[in-house]
């Protein structure tokens, strides 16, 4: 098989702090009482979208800097991404901190690829304290990936509402209880879907892949999580995981839950298959997972979160989508 690609951290990494912030949709959703902070104001201040989604991952990683009583002279080192072209999001919402940077890009994988880097430099000695972000604006992407809002295009059934939010994670080597225990690097897996309006049939296959590796490599079962969640397959993607993992032996349907469904509620709200972005499961497991885990309602969970490895020039190319999963273990 290889090498592993599930990695254990012996060493202790806490969670010393967290934030969430979304939008005004996000808001009026099922979780709206758990997000730390909801703007009414789709461009939070800014005169453009993309500025927009700069002051949203700016106020996102300050709320998790304070949480954690640490200011940005004491930070190490700053994970981050988000769905703009070159990480623009990231990079011009974060440069007032001075902090040394690495942008990332694993489409909407990105917060759990972030974290899950942030934890290996801290297991191996390299920092104390990194702080991981990822975020996401559904005016911004839709104007990036499909049509200008202006446009009025209509929405297939299958496709995901990208959502205006952003988390982000204060990581130490110090600390109690709350840890990030291990990571599952993700595979590219093309299946061969080129439907850029049905992402979670394009990464539902790469979240199977991951969550199975997890198991094998590690022996342990579904038993031993409380939940195992995804971030973002939503409707579409979720029953696919559920019949891909079933198809292998695996069963997770009790223990299963995707970000993408739980943020909105899609009939009402109108957003079609759920929610999608890189600030969905950020926004998600900031606001309503790591709470639960400190104060011990769960004790242990596996997030897996999926993306979408595309671009408009490879879907104009009719090129498919390949898709990548990556796993973080996260305990009390």
């Amino acid at each position: 098989m290889g090498v592993k690609s599930t990695i254990k951290f012996n060493n202790g990494v806490y969670i010393n702090g967290f934030f969430s912030s979304v939008g005004k949709i996000e808001g009026e959703g099922p979780l709206g009482k758990y997000f730390d902070a909801v703007s009414e104001d789709a461009l939070f201040g800014a005169k453009s979208w993309e500025q927009a989604e700069n002051n949203l991952i700016k106020t996102t990683v300050s709320g998790a800097m304070t949480k954690a009583a640490v200011t940005p002279d004491e930070v190490d080192l700053l994970f981050a991404g988000d769905l703009l072209n070159q990480c623009t999001g990231s990079s011009f919402g974060l440069k007032y901190f001075d902090i040394p940077f690495f942008g990332l890009y694993g489409a909407c994988s990105t917060f759990v690829e972030s974290t899950a880097l942030a934890a290996a430099m801290i297991n191996a000695g390299y920092a104390k304290r990194v702080v991981a972000a990822a975020s996401s604006h559904f005016c911004s992407s839709e104007k990036q990936y499909r049509f200008p809002l202006e446009y009025g295009g209509v929405r297939t059934p299958t496709s995901q509402w990208t959502v205006t939010g952003s988390g982000a994670v204060m990581l130490s080597d110090k600390g109690t209880g709350l840890k990030v225990t291990s990571m599952t690097v993700g595979k590219m897996v093309d299946m061969g879907v080129c439907d850029a309006n049905n992402m979670g049939a394009a990464m539902a296959p790469a979240a199977a892949d991951t969550i199975y590796r997890h198991f094998e490599e590690t022996g342990k079962t579904p038993a031993d999580y409380d939940c195992i969640v995804t971030g973002d397959l939503a409707a579409v993607g979720s029953e696919l995981l559920i019949d891909l993992l079933s198809r292998k032996g695996l069963d997770i349907s009790q223990k299963h839950m995707d970000t993408g469904s739980m943020i909105f509620d899609s009939q009402a709200q109108g957003t079609n298959a759920g929610g999608s972005g890189c600030g969905c499961v950020a926004s998600v497991f900031c606001s309503y997972f790591v709470p639960k885990l400190a104060k011990k309602e769960i004790k242990k969970i596996l997030v897996v979160a999926t993306g979408a490895l595309m671009s408009t020039t490879t879907a104009q190319l009719g090129e498919p989508i390949i898709g990548i999963a990556h796993g973080i273990t996260v305990e009390i």
